[in-house]
C-alpha cells in the first residue's frame, strides 16, 4: 500500500486522490496540515530524500508525496496512476502542487 503525504488543501492531492478512490487503490492518505507529527513527519522526508532537491530550491513544498511500499518515493501522482495502469482522470488534473508563495494552488 502506498502512503501519500499531501494536504486537503491541495488541488493535485485532491485529484490523486479522487483517481484512486475512482479505481479502487488502497492507499493511506497523511494530511501534513493535521497535526504536528505528520507535519514532522513529512518535513524528515523532505528534507532527507533527494527527490526533493529541485522542490526545495524552487520554494515549493512537494506534495503529493507518493511513498511506495519499497521507501522509493514519488512526486508525479499522474506517471505513479499511468504506470499502474490507470487513466488519469481529464476532468480532476490539475498540473502541479502547491509553491510555497501559493502558486498553482
Amino acid at each position: 500500500m502506498i502512503n501519500v503525504f499531501g494536504s486537503h488543501l491541495c488541488p493535485d492531492c485532491i485529484a490523486f486522490r479522487k483517481n484512486l478512490d475512482h479505481y479502487g487503490v488502497e492507499y493511506k492518505f497523511t494530511d501534513i496540515l493535521e497535526s504536528l507529527p505528520n507535519l514532522k513527519k513529512f518535513l524528515s522526508l523532505r528534507d532527507s530524500n533527494p527527490v526533493f532537491e529541485s522542490v526545495r530550491n524552487a520554494g515549493g513544498i512537494g506534495i503529493p508525496a507518493i511513498v511506495r511500499e519499497d521507501g522509493s518515493v514519488s512526486l508525479d501522482w499522474e506517471s505513479e496512476l499511468r504506470d499502474a495502469g490507470y487513466e488519469v482522470l481529464a476532468e480532476e488534473a490539475t498540473g502541479e502542487a502547491c509553491s510555497i508563495d501559493h502558486k498553482n494552488c
